[in-house]
């Protein structure tokens, strides 16, 4: 970059390199920049330096600014030459000889008069060899010839002597740097050396700043803390004041005064004068309002012919003004019930449709309508350009001009039947018929003329006049007959359409119709009529079907599709799988159920490879459940289990579609047949023993589980199914026996634990722990029984005996978390924070990346008040595990209130489909009162988790507080049908032994107590 003064004073920056650019190059750009002629900035540029000699533009081409002495940051002062008339040369002013002779060398200024002298920086000049000074005598100066005597300034070969001789610019600007102008190398090459050492010092200077960087960032971070905790904002500091707020009732905050209007402008009174009114004018005022009823003296002496000169009353003309006001808004409202009569819409309505017709569009629709006047008289026969000088015209607002423009066009195209009826609409509603007559009458042959005759009637008898009257002209119109037989009755429509049928003989519409509106007989011959006209048209088929169907006579719908398909295959038609499809859910929707499974049934196979027959079968039938065709979907499963008799999972399929959309007794019917065909299937039967037992009938519930136990005597789930179905129904001791049983044929570690929760619920303490020392003898990594073990010393306060169950457990399972977080909540109760604090983080150490361990660790610390150990923990928590949903979700809670918005933000961005993040905003938006937002994150959090109470249950809870009666059956229900099993809070409760047989809404009421409880704790 180099700076340029200008002569005007401002000073401008060219961003050039001194080093690549030439003279000429860096000419053009200072003309370009301030319109300087280029040989000014040359005759600058040779005053820089004079030794220099670039007057030819070749030289000027290849010297560089560098050469001239301009560097990065040099200011270029552009001098503009004085150039003489017709006068010499002024001679110069007399100068003292003394001043231009050298001093001597011990001389110091004001030494004579008393003066100290002293040197400073400016006086002693760069760092570098004091020059000899030239001598500057009289007498060197009388040698130079010519100056002086008008002769001009010295030569340029001087010049360069001179410069030479000071060995340095006179004009170099001083830099608080590197000195005069660029130091000591000013006038150096800068080569690629400098250019090196450069990027070096510069890389340098880099390593150094990173170096520091961390330090810095730490420091100023916590300088910025400080003075946040030093300088609240207003709404951190009333924060807790705000968060109080939800306590008051409505009456509490009615009372709150309104703080009112305290500005100064209120404050300001106004200086009121009071001046008492003059005797004249009052004199004056009653004159103006009394009644005279005789002439006055200057009308009777006219003879009462001169009209009487009076003032104007202002003040009643005022009054009158107001009285014809108030009649006006009189009439605009009504007098009864004090409401405006006024339509506001309609008025808004008005407004808009008002149009504001700017220049530009005055200006354009003149451009226009000398367009389309060029158009329509260069080529009168082209009906686009008088209907468009027509609405020209209409636009502007000149609808008899716009009538003028269409009737001349009327008259040039008579035959076009677009300016007819551009011409009915702009005609009024009383000429609207005439014009349309006249243009049926030239064109009797259009549809769009008669069917817009037809639209200007009012009456339907007239109506169907004039369309019969066109059907006289135009018999094959399908449009005209449709509408005629719309506009007739039942009888007449039969009759219009037979005749319709024989005009228009290949409509598929008029066929259809006539085949609905007759008997069964002539609808049958109707169709067979039609086929033979369209026979490669399927509807007809179809509705041959659906004839049959309505008529009671379901055997022959699958022959008329079968047969249909076959003659339409005969006539080349092909027969496209998709389009059969819509048609089998057209007429589901129409009610037509036989025909919906008898062409699912022809066609589902059409054009399908048997390898794909499965896939693609079940495929379709998911596609129909999500569009609502729930017959569509079981006439294709119906089809499929015909072909795939022994898969399993098509059965599910179909068991679980007439589960969701069917009826209790075509699942069982279902269930029954899919047991006969694949009794090996134990879901099957399982799904079979559950309906009957969430039907209430739990004999047939046994029944089926007996016959299951038979088709598979060794499976341990219809064992365990059996043990549920007993131990639900409070049959403790079948159940029992169940177990046994099972335990004798060799039962897996479940079969001992369900074991050992009957005794537990019995009380047997002795017989379960019997049960767990024999279970964990045969199991000894079962986890659950060391858990359960461990449990039932710490429900008899044995904390011993616990630690040690807890102990054996994690040497068998080193890797089980319920385990470690057992034997921390077991620490830290006995032996205090710093025991379990350790326990939980050997259990890091041996299973790392697992959120959970963290969230212990971090709750510990909460709960013995360590804030700041648990924040430092959470920041480690979310560098290992940084999408765990619920370490997020607590880093929510633990953030400060004013913080939590972005610190979701943060959670959402790592971790957006987590239910534990999505309830965590849900609560968020609660605390906030956005009600809406709220419930809406709720319906998320438990769509992506279903299984997991806690998340109902504070859905549930926000209900009771913030929704209505309807909604809160409606989020029970769907917990019920949801059938929660995990969940912190919900396992707590559900697990309990006074809770083990409670339905699933007693559970869900009890954790949301145990959260209102938490939460007034908190």
């Amino acid at each position: 970059m180099v700076l340029l003064a200008v002569p005007n004073g401002k000073t401008l920056s060219i961003d050039v390199n001194p080093n690549s650019t030439t003279i000429s190059a860096f000419e053009q750009l200072v003309h370009q920049r301030t319109d300087l002629p280029q040989h000014f900035v040359r005759y600058s540029l040779r005053m820089r330096n004079p030794s220099r000699m670039f007057g030819d533009s070749k030289i000027s081409d290849s010297v560089l600014l560098s050469d001239l002495g301009v560097c990065r940051f040099t200011t270029v002062i552009i001098h503009v030459p004085l150039l003489g008339g017709m006068q010499g040369a002024a001679p110069p002013k007399p100068r003292l000889d003394f001043l231009n002779s050298r001093p001597p060398s011990n001389y110091v200024a004001g030494l004579g008069r008393g003066a100290t002298g002293f040197t400073t920086r400016s006086d002693i000049g760069p760092a570098r060899a004091a020059p000899d000074l030239p001598d500057r005598s009289a007498a060197a100066t009388a040698a130079a010839p010519g100056v002086g005597r008008g002769a001009g300034k010295p030569s340029e070969a001087d010049d360069d002597e001179e410069a030479e001789e000071k060995g340095y610019d006179e004009n170099q600007t001083f830099d608080e740097f590197e000195g005069n102008d660029a130091g000591l190398f000013a006038n150096a090459e800068y080569d690629d050396d400098d250019k090196e050492a450069d990027a070096i010092w510069e890389a340098i200077d880099q390593r150094m700043d990173s170096r520091r960087k961390d330090k810095r960032e730490a420091k100023l971070k916590e300088e910025i803390e400080k003075y946040r905790a030093s300088n609240p904002k207003i709404t951190e500091q009333f924060a807790d004041l705000k968060r109080k707020l939800h306590t008051l009732s409505a009456d509490e905050w009615d009372s709150i005064p309104e703080i009112g209007d305290h500005s100064l402008r209120n404050k300001k009174k106004r200086f009121e004068s009071f001046v008492p009114i003059p005797d004249t004018l009052l004199e004056k005022a009653k004159k103006e309002k009394e009644l005279v009823m005789a002439l006055d003296p200057k009308s009777r002496a006219a003879g009462g012919s001169e009209t009487p000169w009076s003032q104007t009353d202002l003040t009643a003309v005022g009054e009158g003004r107001g009285t014809v006001l108030s009649l006006k808004l009189d009439r605009l409202s009504d007098s009864v019930s004090g409401q405006t009569v006024v339509d506001p819409k309609g008025y808004l309505t008005d407004l808009k449709s008002m149009k504001r017709t700017t220049d530009e569009e005055i200006y354009d629709r003149n451009r226009a309508r000398l367009l389309y006047k060029s158009l329509t008289q260069s080529n009168p026969k082209n009906p686009n350009g008088w209907i468009a000088a027509a609405r020209v015209e209409e636009m502007d607002g000149k609808i008899k001009a716009a009538r003028l423009q269409i009737q001349r066009g009327c008259e040039e195209c008579p035959k076009n039947e677009d300016v007819w009826l551009e011409a009915c609409r702009l005609a009024n509603p009383e000429d609207a018929k005439a014009v349309i007559a006249k243009g049926v009458k030239l064109i009797p042959n259009s549809v769009k003329l008669w069917l817009e005759a037809a639209k200007l009637e009012h009456d339907e008898g007239n109506k169907s006049r004039v369309l019969r009257k066109g059907l006289e002209h135009i018999p094959d119109s399908v449009r005209l007959w449709k509408a005629v037989v719309e506009l007739a009755n039942e009888e007449d429509a039969r009759i219009l359409l037979h005749r319709a049928v024989e005009c228009c003989p290949l409509h598929l519409e008029l066929w259809v119709a006539l085949a609905r509106l007759e008997t069964y007989d002539v609808s049958k011959k109707v169709l067979n009529r039609a086929r033979l006209k369209l026979p490669k048209e399927p509807a007809i088929w179809i509705t041959a079907a659906k004839l049959e169907e309505a008529n009671g006579n379901a055997g022959m719908v699958g022959k008329i599709i079968d047969r249909g398909i076959k003659a339409l295959q005969a006539e080349g038609v092909v027969i496209d799988r998709e389009n059969w499809m819509s048609e089998a859910e057209a007429s589901e929707r129409a009610g037509s159920v036989a025909t919906c499974q008898a062409i699912i049934k022809s066609t589902i196979g059409i054009g399908v490879e048997e390898e794909d027959r499965k896939r693609t079968w079940v495929a379709d039938a998911d596609e129909c459940k999500k569009r609502g065709s729930i017959e569509t979907a079981r006439a294709i499963y119906a089809h499929a289990l015909t072909v795939f008799l022994t898969k399993k999972s098509i059965w599910l399929n179909a068991a679980q579609l007439e589960k969701s959309h069917g009826s209790r007794e075509s699942l069982d019917a279902l269930l029954r047949k899919a047991v006969t065909y694949v009794p090996q299937a134990e879901v099957l039967w399982l799904m079979g023993a559950k309906e009957k037992w969430l039907a209430g009938d739990v004999p047939a519930a046994r029944a089926i589980l007996q016959e299951a136990y038979a088709a598979i005597p060794d499976s341990e789930e219809i064992w365990l199914a059996a043990f549920k179905l007993e131990f639900e129904n409070k049959e403790p001791e079948r159940a029992r026996m169940l177990l046994a049983k099972a335990r004798e044929r060799g039962g897996t570690e479940r079969v001992w634990m369900k074991s050992a929760i009957v005794e537990r619920e019995l009380g047997n303490v002795e017989e379960e722990r019997r049960l767990l020392d024999e279970g964990l003898k045969k199991f000894p990594r079962f986890f659950k029984l060391w858990l359960m073990l461990g449990q039932l010393e710490e429900r008899f306060k044995h904390l011993e005996q616990a630690r040690k169950a807890y102990g054996s457990g994690l040497d068998h399972c080193p890797h089980c978390i319920p385990l470690w977080l057992a034997r921390a909540n077991l620490e830290e109760k006995v032996n205090g924070v710093s025991k379990a604090r350790g326990i939980l983080t050997i259990a890091r150490k041996r299973n790392p990346q697992e959120a959970e361990l963290w969230l212990a660790a971090i709750r510990i610390e909460l709960r013995h008040d360590n804030k700041r150990e648990a924040e430092h923990l959470m920041a480690k928590a979310l560098q290992e595990c940084p999408t765990s949903g619920i370490l997020w979700a607590a880093d929510i809670e633990m953030t400060p209130r004013p913080r939590r918005k972005t610190k979701s933000l943060d959670a959402l961005r790592k971790c957006d489909h987590n239910p534990h993040v999505t309830a965590a905003v849900a609560k968020l938006f609660w605390q906030d009162k956005k009600v809406e937002k709220a419930r809406v994150w709720f319906q998320r959090a438990v769509t992506l988790a279903p299984d997991v109470g806690d998340f109902w249950a504070l859905y549930y809870k926000f209900e009771l507080q913030h929704g209505s009666e309807e909604l809160q059956k409606e989020v029970l229900a769907k917990c019920v049908a949801s059938e929660p099993k995990h969940g912190e809070k919900w396992q707590a409760i559900s697990k309990a032994v006074e809770n083990a047989h409670q339905p699933v809404e007693s559970i869900l009421k009890k954790v949301v107590i145990a959260l209102s409880k938490e939460e007034k704790a908190a």
